[in-house]
């Protein structure tokens, strides 16, 4: 997931992802804590994937604010 298809998305879309996002990694926390993850970089990329939609959500929040000249 790149922020380039991040951008396209609505910020409803985004929230969605952010929430399977934050899903997945619980799941990927609790597989490591048991012992059952065996690709631990899977567990960076939805880090940064997180990352990246928080991003990307507080830059279309800010979009409405830089039109108005308030910053």
């Amino acid at each position: 997931m790149n922020a380039a298809e991040l951008r396209d998305k609505t910020p409803d879309q985004l929230r969605d992802t952010l929430v399977q996002l934050k899903k997945e990694a619980f799941n990927l926390r609790f597989r490591q804590a048991s012992g059952g993850l065996e690709d631990t970089a899977q567990m960076r990329r939805v880090r940064r994937d997180v990352a990246r939609v928080k991003t990307v959500l507080n830059e279309k929040a800010a979009q409405p604010a830089a039109a108005e000249g308030v910053e």
